[in-house]
């Protein structure tokens, strides 16, 4: 440990200057030789160091989601290619450059914290050695050595000797306590960190092997930390258990307010944002406003809670916009298997099917009005004929349609026929 931090020895003045100005400050409040002042000098430097981390943390988010994306077809690309791994490299290669996804950027962070941690190492050890380091010197050192944390020396490890720790001014039973029980909530802060992201904020509908990967790290990284965290000073797991709390809040913060898509957070995310909606009538928020426009946009490839959503707004009455805001419409709902229908489009209806007797029934009135509509015509026409128009004589004999004789009688027995009812109609599937 002592050769690794040895070579990230050329940040260990601007680190060493950043705890003193920190320890100014807390020294005025709590006093310059106390464990406070000097223990939280090494908390500020962390905080410090995260904020200036943040942008690198957003892209490993993405990064991370990217590669969950990619799993299906990198798993295609090792099954074609399994027995030429040169192949199979290129094709793996060809899909980051397309995708514009870089495996190494989800360990970003970490790579980018390493040389703090290993300068800070350096110079918490150079401290416990009494040797002079980075603008540490003289008084200052001197004020560290005497510093103790709960009783342990920011400089003591849980391995150091008896004689080591009472030179520095503390029992080794304080020093083993306090270091195991910081191992404990360093490695305890790690595995939940770990599982929270597997829980929560990871596509179920996706099973591939980078879940059983991540799955992994969630009980290796807290052996890991258990391990080294032994042979680390105190100071330095100040260090690590304030960086491991931040990464567990940080992550908290983004699961809540932007998890990833088909997970149990964005369902949890989603039901909220329904209820807030649902209340105010309008979306309130830059980010919740992207949220709605981004699902809007998505159209039949939203997810199964996304779905759930766009109904759940169109049954409260609500229509979502392709700006992310939501309209009040009555007529805006939307069944539950139709992905793709657009906000405001009216639900379709089916015509209900009648009865063969109600189609029967509704056959006769139609055919009964026509005929007294048919009467009424030729009663109006009679009323307009002037009373001395009366028909011509004919000879005896002859027909009143100038058919064949008999031809008048028939035709009105025929009209006499259709006078005394209504035949009864054929059947509309019944062949003519």
């Amino acid at each position: 440990m002592d050769t690794i931090a040895s070579l990230f020895s050329f940040i260990t003045t601007p680190v060493s200057w950043v705890i003193v100005q920190f320890h100014s400050v807390y020294g005025k409040i709590f006093g310059p030789d106390t464990g406070w002042a000097w223990g939280l000098s090494i908390v500020s430097l962390v905080i410090l160091i995260r904020i200036c981390l943040i942008p690198l943390f957003v892209k490993q988010i993405k990064a991370t989601r990217a590669m969950q994306t990619l799993q299906p077809e990198m798993k295609k690309i090792q099954e074609r290619y399994k027995s030429d791994k040169q192949r199979q490299s290129e094709e793996m290669m060809k899909l980051y450059k397309e995708s514009g996804t870089n495996p190494l950027s989800s360990c970003l962070p970490i790579l980018a914290q390493s040389p703090f941690f290993f300068a800070l190492y350096h110079v918490l050890n150079g401290i416990a050695t009494g040797k002079e380091i980075g603008v540490i010197d003289g008084d200052l050192l001197e004020s560290a050595r005497k510093a103790h944390i709960f009783g342990a020396p920011l400089a003591a490890k849980f391995m150091d000797s008896a004689d080591k720790v009472a030179s520095l001014g503390a029992s080794l039973t304080d020093v083993r306590v306090i270091t195991a029980l910081m191992i404990i909530l360093m490695s305890a802060s790690q595995f939940f960190t770990q599982r929270q992201l597997m829980t929560k904020n990871v596509d179920t509908t996706v099973k591939t092997p980078f879940m059983q990967q991540q799955k992994m790290l969630m009980y290796v990284f807290p052996i890991m930390f258990a391990i080294f965290g032994i042979n680390f000073p105190v100071g330095v797991l100040v260090y690590w258990l304030t960086t491991n709390v931040w990464t567990m809040g940080q992550q908290m913060f983004v699961i809540r307010r932007n998890p990833t898509p088909g997970s149990k957070a964005q369902a949890a995310f989603l039901e909220r944002l329904q209820k807030q909606v649902t209340h105010n009538k309008k979306v309130r928020g830059r980010g919740n406003t992207n949220v709605i426009k981004a699902i809007v946009a998505k159209g039949r490839d939203r997810n199964e809670f996304e779905r759930k959503f766009i109904n759940g707004l169109t049954k409260a009455g609500l229509a979502a916009q392709a700006d992310g805001t939501v309209v009040e419409s009555e007529n805006t709902v939307v069944a539950d298997g139709e992905e793709g229908a657009p906000a405001g489009a009216p639900k379709r209806q089916q015509p209900k099917r009648q009865s063969k007797a109600k189609r029967q029934s509704a056959v006769t009135q139609g055919a009964a009005k026509d005929d007294e509509a048919e009467a009424k015509t030729s009663l109006e026409k009679a009323q307009d004929q002037p009373e001395d128009a009366a028909p011509k004589a004919k000879p005896a004999g002859s027909s009143t349609t100038g058919d064949k004789p008999g031809s008048g009688t028939r035709s009105k027995a025929k009209s006499g026929q259709q006078r005394k009812g209504q035949q009864r109609p054929k059947h509309p599937s019944s062949k003519k």
